[in-house]
Parts: structure tokens; C-alpha cells; sequence
């Protein structure tokens, strides 16, 4: 197969970032901010490909020139060679463009993060945790805000979600889901505890869940399908706890899925931030769906990072981090926790990669 037939799919998004730019051109799209926010995220998505592209064939076109004036000047024979490395570079750069992307790369997250086995040990490592991916935030110049909140008594968490958005438009596997999809999954920690008197190593366990973060468009949801109890808060809080009925629960009656929030002294506000956990937990559960009918067609593109398992263990006394799935090991505990995740989330997509090549090739 010539590069020509094998990049046909890449001429198709040159066409459609065409139109998408004369479309965008048009002062009536942003009337509808919904519809001008989505095609602003294809048009950025296609950015790279179409820029790749450009890279290809114009490097093609180098090639096939000096290829015909070798035959008459054998003077330009010398510049194949480097011309032919510039060509292989542009043809990888652009297969690696052109793999099966996950469409929720450009999104927001929503992070769910819960103590599991080992008690107020699980809940000061999930704080812990919690901590790490604030600290990640920041580094990256990301907004976090607490949506949810269940403090435990030696000042953990229970569970906590929050959001994670990114300022602006970032570029292409940059966006905060693009980056955090694959820390879903168990985490364990293997330390003495505080309140261990013996010196004893324990070990216990927390889970974090990565949703993208729906927006309106992305989910319709009808009120009439929703029963929303309020009640009183509890735990740590202030005045409004155990005082007002300011916590809110939703249930979305079709799918059977129950969200509360009660970090917020308004009831309003808890119900919006339930309502945006709502969206995307439904995401999620709409996307898992059509994944399992498609999973036939679609071999190529399943994810090798298993979520569903323990993933990553956590070492205090030796300083070290283990990513189970890539066999990523690292005497740099301390500065992970710290925020430091890039290095280990990059082995991650890189595997990621490496797997849609090979199913691709």
C-alpha cells in the first residue's frame, strides 16, 4: 500500500478542518456558545493532523523532486539520502497522529478519590493522594475545586471529589483527562502508620475514579427522572451542619445512579455540584456501553492500561513508586507526592501508544 492510500483518512480531516474553519469564520456560530465551544474543540483537535500532513507531503514532494533531477543531474543524488530521513521522520510523526485518539482527551475531570481497606490509615492516604493530584494541578496551571467532601476523624477523607479544569484551550494531550486517565484504579501504600506504636509496616489501600467532565450539551438530563432528597450534613463543616437540610441526593431514576454533596452550606450550590457529578458518571456509563456493543470492531483501540486492578504501590520506607501495568519503578516517592507525576504518567501513554501501533501496523 502506497503512503498516498494509507494517509486517504488524513486528506478527509484536512476537508473537515476546511469547513470547520470557514464554519468557525462565521460571527453567527457563537450565538450557540454550546455548538461554537464543540466545533472550537474538533477544529484544535485536528490542528496537529492537519499541520503533520502538511509536514508529509511537502517533505513526499522533496523527495519525488530530487529523485527525477538525479536522473539528469547526478549532482542532486546526494541530497536523497538526508531528504529520505526527513520523509521517514514526517511519515512516522504523522501514523502517530492518526491513531485511534481517545474522544475525551480535550475534556475537564471529575476525580473521585475513597479510603478503601485499613481504615483511618486508607483515609489519611487518601488525603494524601489528594494532596499529589492538587500539587499536579498547580504545576500544569490547572483550576481545581472541591465538589464533595466526607472528612475522617484523624483528618483524611473518607471519599472527596473534585474538578479539575484547564485554563483556556490547552493544546492536544495536554487538557486534564488527557493526563489523568489513567491513574483510575486502586492505589496502595505500604508504611507505618501514625498511629502505629510498634513501628509496624502496614499496608492499605484507596481508590481513585477519572470521569470527563460532561457538559450540558453532552448529557441531556430530565429533571422528571430525577428524585432529589435534601437532609442535614454531617461531619466537619461550620454552622450550616447538622442545622440546615443544605445536603442534597440525586438519583437518576432510569440508570439507578445516586449522587450526594453536602460540602456546600447552600443546598442550590450542592445541587449543581451533584448534577455535575451526575453528568459525568452518565458519560461514563453511556460511553462503557457503547464500547461493550463495539467491542467487536474496535480490538484496535482498546485500552491496554487495565483501571480495574491495583495499579500502583506506593512505598514509603524504601522511597519508592511501582506503576504495575508498565512495570515503572522509581526511588522518588517523595517528589511524586509532591506533584512530580509526569515522568511515570508519560511511561503510561507511551504504552498506550506503543499497543495502537502494534494493533494498527
Amino acid at each position: 500500500m502506497s503512503n498516498v492510500d494509507r494517509f486517504a483518512s488524513a486528506h478527509e480531516l484536512v476537508s473537515e478542518y476546511a469547513q470547520l474553519e470557514a464554519q468557525m469564520a462565521d460571527p453567527s456560530i457563537h450565538n450557540d456558545q454550546g455548538r461554537a465551544r464543540l466545533l472550537g474543540r474538533r477544529y484544535a483537535q485536528l490542528g496537529p493532523v492537519v499541520a503533520g500532513f502538511r509536514e508529509w507531503r511537502a517533505a513526499e514532494d522533496d523527495l519525488t523532486a530530487a529523485r527525477e533531477l538525479a536522473e539528469t543531474d547526478p549532482d542532486f543524488a546526494s541530497e536523497i539520502p538526508a531528504l529520505q530521513e526527513v520523509c521517514d521522520l514526517a511519515t512516522t510523526k504523522l501514523e502517530e497522529l492518526l491513531l485511534p485518539r481517545d474522544p475525551n482527551d480535550d475534556r475537564d475531570v471529575i476525580m473521585e478519590i475513597k479510603a478503601g481497606a485499613g481504615g483511618d490509615e486508607s483515609a489519611l492516604f487518601a488525603g494524601d493522594l489528594l494532596r499529589m493530584y492538587l500539587r499536579y494541578a498547580e504545576k500544569h496551571g490547572w483550576k481545581t475545586e472541591i465538589l464533595d467532601a466526607t472528612e475522617s476523624d484523624l483528618g483524611g477523607y473518607k471519599d472527596i471529589s473534585i474538578a479539575i479544569k484547564s485554563k483556556g484551550v490547552p493544546e492536544p494531550g495536554q487538557s486534564p483527562y488527557a493526563r489523568l486517565k489513567f491513574e483510575g484504579g486502586v492505589h496502595r501504600v505500604q508504611r507505618v502508620p501514625e498511629t502505629e506504636s510498634q513501628g509496624r509496616i502496614h499496608t492499605s489501600a484507596a481508590g481513585v475514579l477519572v470521569l470527563p467532565e460532561a457538559e450540558e450539551i453532552d448529557v441531556e438530563i430530565n429533571m422528571n427522572d430525577l428524585r432529589i432528597d435534601v437532609y442535614r450534613s454531617s461531619g466537619p463543616g461550620g454552622q450550616s451542619v447538622n442545622t440546615t437540610d443544605s445536603a442534597v441526593r440525586i438519583t437518576h431514576i432510569p440508570t439507578g445512579i445516586v449522587v450526594s454533596c453536602q460540602n456546600e452550606k447552600s443546598q442550590l450550590q450542592n445541587k449543581e455540584s451533584a448534577l455535575r457529578i451526575l453528568r459525568a458518571r452518565m458519560l461514563a456509563a453511556a460511553q462503557e456501553a457503547a464500547d461493550e456493543a463495539a467491542m467487536a470492531e474496535r480490538k484496535s483501540q482498546v485500552r491496554t492500561v487495565d483501571r480495574s486492578e491495583r495499579i500502583r504501590t506506593y512505598n514509603y520506607p524504601e522511597n519508592r513508586i511501582s506503576d504495575h501495568r508498565v512495570n515503572y519503578k522509581a526511588n522518588n516517592l517523595d517528589a511524586v507526592l509532591g506533584g512530580e507525576l509526569d515522568p511515570m504518567i508519560q511511561s503510561l501513554l507511551d504504552a498506550d501508544k506503543a499497543a495502537k501501533l502494534a494493533a494498527t501496523s
